[in-house]
């Protein structure tokens, strides 16, 4: 009986061990943000890029933005900016290691956050 006990147990910490080194989570989504060295209207250009640093697929994925302004549109098709969300790729899936880019014209730069997003298929 205790031998299967412990068996039981081994087998229980394993497998929480190996699904949490492959869990991903909004924690695995970076946001940098860097002058592009251009301005347009006297404004700096900023370069974006977002980055999901997990194995796993990351799609639906919104971006806190409440205040988000810019002189030169951003393509919808990469930010659609809503009522202070922001929707990345139109919902589409960002790979595991994949990156999103976008500029954008104001001062000072904007802030971006990770708000959700639905966690899919591993690598």
């Amino acid at each position: 009986m205790t031998t299967s006990f412990r068996c039981l147990i081994s087998i229980i910490l394993v497998t929480l061990i190996i699904k949490g080194s492959y869990g991903c989570s909004l924690n695995n989504i970076t946001i940098g943000t860097t002058r592009s060295g251009r301005e347009i209207n006297d404004m700096p250009e900023w370069n974006v890029v977002v980055t999901n640093n997990c194995n796993c697929v990351q799609s639906h994925l919104t971006l806190s933005c409440v205040g988000f302004k810019t002189l030169e549109p951003v393509d919808p098709s990469i930010l659609k900016v809503g009522d202070g969300d922001c929707l990345l790729i139109n919902g589409n899936p960002l790979p595991g290691f994949g990156t999103v880019k976008f500029s954008y014209v104001w001062y000072p730069p904007f802030i971006f956050w990770p708000k959700r997003s639905t966690i899919g298929s591993c690598n």
